[in-house]
């Protein structure tokens, strides 16, 4: 929900108000994101849906609009910590573009981070990196922040 509310309201919200208000987008219809399984067993999770229904980008000084295009973005990720580093995450990125595509999305955003060293921690990747999105055919379409591209993937019509 952090990208979704205002900070004052995710702050108030913190814990069981926004997790309710994610069981309330759920429970509206609404998609918020896709799981990854495996064996049967979800082993990780991103958040994507048009880039209006995250308010918190447009306030975010490194991630304003590139252009008028609309898009759609995968704003967040959890992987469960015995399967970081196997490629969950670009599983995930390959579904979310299937998912926007199949929704009419034609462009596709990331906002990952990219770190100067490689032993970055991965409770600071929950935007995703700029190398799981390279491998699912992201490219960088802006960089304000040293560590912070803005990537994108055309989808087609």
């Amino acid at each position: 929900m952090y990208w979704r509310r205002a900070a004052a309201d995710f702050n108030r919200g913190k814990g069981r108000a926004n997790r309710a208000s994610l069981r309330g987008l759920v429970a509206s219809g609404q998609l918020p994101g896709l799981l990854a399984y495996l064996d049967g067993a979800p082993v990780g999770w991103c958040s994507v849906a048009p880039r209006d229904a995250f308010p918190r980008l447009e306030r975010a000084r490194t991630l304003q609009r590139i252009d008028a295009e609309p898009v759609w973005s995968v704003v967040c990720f959890y992987v469960a910590r015995a399967h970081r580093r196997q490629g969950v995450s670009v599983v995930l990125l390959e579904g979310a573009a299937s998912f926007a595509r199949r929704r009419g999305a034609r462009i596709l955003e990331g906002y990952p981070v990219d770190p100067r060293e490689s032993d970055y921690a991965d409770a600071f990747a929950w935007t995703g990196t700029a190398a799981a999105f390279r491998a699912a055919g992201f490219t960088e379409a802006r960089r304000v922040s040293p560590v912070r591209p803005i990537m994108r993937r055309e989808l087609g019509a």
